[in-house]
């Protein structure tokens, strides 16, 4: 048993050129645009070449309420993907890209571990091939082209009171969040209250993750509302001219980026709005891509099923009109143990009533899935420490929940560790799912986010303010009554509160704030205390990351 880490396998990886993985999936050399050796993009000539083709089966990878056990569902999403192709099938893998704030933050890297994951790791969690900064430049020539207009004679009458755009930087930096901008005296325009978002919470961002291809992208870009005239006008990006200035700027961004697993299997990493603020999915174009040139696609969403999961049911899919075929719960006996009231330091310890405690969770989560109409399998992501009762507690739980759970060991053993998923999987998707998303378009704003909160969260209900309702009210009366909502909350709970673990009941849901993403296509409900600017750790990540002597990046992980 190794006990490497992450960088330490990854550095050992024996990557093939991309050019041969991108020949895996018949995509030919002069269609990718290479970065290096090790990574290419998808040329957008290709991708319009294959629209024709029939569609590959898409599984969906999700998981349990994140706890500070770790519950690995990168590393699930990327052992799902070599252990289909190790089956037998022709599989590739859809995940998001890491941002740089959670990176130097709480948590170093996001591209899977052990021996299940996609390389080259270090330049995937650092700049990889500048798409991020692509966006964060895009996001912020809007900026200065707004607070220019203003500076200008204000030709478009807005009200510098109401600008609703806020800066944005790939960064953990609470510094940022409210500032005044615009001081020092008349050459620098006007003062006023502005703020910075983390460039993954940016709605760009949420607007390149669902755009169908660059005219798509350009409309939506047009279509944000950027602030309010007096009379509450609203003014959009197109009224700023700086749509078609963006789309230049995230003409390359919006090219799918083509990787390789340990294995040497193909991995699309693309997009990567975050799952608790933004909608949590990889992008619209590499997953459409990816069925069109895979028979299984296996991606995943952000966080726990209440979030990441929900998120791509109701909004990526209906937005794609795509349909899962399986869905893959991602559920550890940590996790549980920490669920059913274990403290992180005792979870090395065999507790199979705190096992049996923690499952109502994982039940919750299940019983929410299914009921989008798809067929779900629970994958235990296996641990040393796991005992066999308590793997055996997690498999019995499941059973009585209608439902199979499977061992996996993909971290220590690569697809190896996942056949029998692979195989429970590829069953599942033989037989007929009945997608459907569990609101219609037509529904009212408030309604949906009522729907979410008691369907999904088990809340008794939601408290929204009169003020908010209102504002609800305009957007329905302006025509943004259809769009669906985007839940802004915690992820480690159903609730709003982090510490409630388990499977709560009794609770309501409060709504802080609605937010407008007019060009993305939803409506933002932000639930409790959510940050869309993260801040650093008493001790970030960033403190451990360094070069070592022979020049190669420590402290990722």
């Amino acid at each position: 048993m190794s006990h490497k880490s992450d960088i330490e396998i990854a550095r050992e990886a024996k990557k093939r050129p991309i050019q041969e993985i991108g020949a895996k999936l018949g995509i030919a050399s002069e269609d990718l645009l290479p970065y290096g050796h090790d990574k290419a993009k998808v040329s957008q000539a290709f991708i319009d070449s294959v629209q024709e083709r029939e569609n590959g089966k898409l599984i969906l990878v999700t998981a349990i309420n994140p706890t500070p056990a770790g519950e690995g569902k990168t590393t699930t999403t990327v052992g799902l993907g070599d252990g289909l192709n190790a089956i037998g099938k022709n599989a590739a893998i859809c995940i998001r890209e890491a941002s740089l704030g959670p990176n130097f933050g709480m948590k170093g890297g996001a591209a899977g571990g052990g021996y299940a994951q996609i390389v080259p790791m270090e330049e995937m969690n650092l700049h990889f091939t500048g798409d991020f900064h692509a966006i964060t430049s895009a996001h912020n020539l809007l900026s200065a082209m707004i607070d220019n207009s203003i500076y200008w004679g204000n030709p478009l009458e807005i009200d510098t009171r109401r600008v609703v755009w806020r800066r944005v930087l790939d960064m953990n930096d609470r510094a940022l969040r409210q500032i005044t901008a615009s001081l020092g005296g008349v050459a620098n325009g006007f003062p006023r209250e502005a703020g910075f978002d983390i460039t993954v919470a940016s709605e760009v961002m949420a607007i390149l993750c669902l755009a169908k291809d660059l005219k798509d992208l350009e409309k939506r870009l047009g279509d944000m509302i950027v602030a309010y005239t007096r009379e509450k006008k609203p003014v959009y990006c197109r009224d700023i001219k700086a749509d078609g200035a963006m789309t230049v700027l995230l003409k390359d961004a919006m090219q799918p980026n083509l990787v390789q697993t340990l294995e040497n299997n193909p991995a699309f990493v693309h997009g990567g709005p975050f799952a608790n603020i933004a909608h949590g999915c990889n992008s619209v174009i590499a997953t459409t891509t990816a069925l069109k040139l895979a028979d299984y696609v296996v991606t995943e969403a952000g966080f726990g099923a209440d979030l990441g999961a929900e998120k791509f049911l109701n909004i990526k899919c209906r937005k794609a009109g795509l349909a899962p075929s399986a869905v893959v719960l991602v559920a550890t006996v940590r996790a549980m143990k920490m669920n059913g009231g274990v403290t992180k330091a005792d979870l090395g310890d065999e507790n199979v009533d705190a096992v049996n405690a923690g499952c109502a969770n994982l039940g919750r989560h299940l019983e929410n899935l299914k009921s989008f109409g798809v067929p779900v399998v629970v994958a235990i992501n296996h641990f040393v420490t796991d005992t066999d009762a308590e793997v055996q507690a997690v498999k019995d739980y499941v059973a009585t929940q209608g439902a199979e759970a499977v061992l996996c060991k993909h971290w220590a053993k690569g697809s190896e560790g996942t056949r029998d998923l692979a195989a429970k999987v590829v069953e599942l998707t033989e037989t007929k799912a009945n997608f459907a998303p569990i609101y219609p378009d037509d529904m009212g704003l408030a309604d949906k986010i009522e729907t979410i909160a008691r369907k999904i969260y088990r809340a008794d209900g939601v408290v929204i303010d009169a003020k908010i309702r209102t504002q609800l009210k305009e957007w329905e009366e302006q025509g943004y009554g259809n769009l669906p909502v985007c839940m802004a909350k915690t992820q480690y709970s159903f609730t709003t509160d982090p510490n409630e673990r388990g499977a709560p009941t009794g609770f309501s849901i409060p709504v802080r704030e609605v937010r407008l993403s007019a060009g993305a296509g939803f409506v933002v409900a932000i639930c409790g205390e959510i940050m869309t600017m993260p801040g650093l750790p008493r001790v970030p990540s960033a403190n451990s990351i360094h070069l070592n002597d022979a020049g190669q990046i420590e402290g990722l992980f």
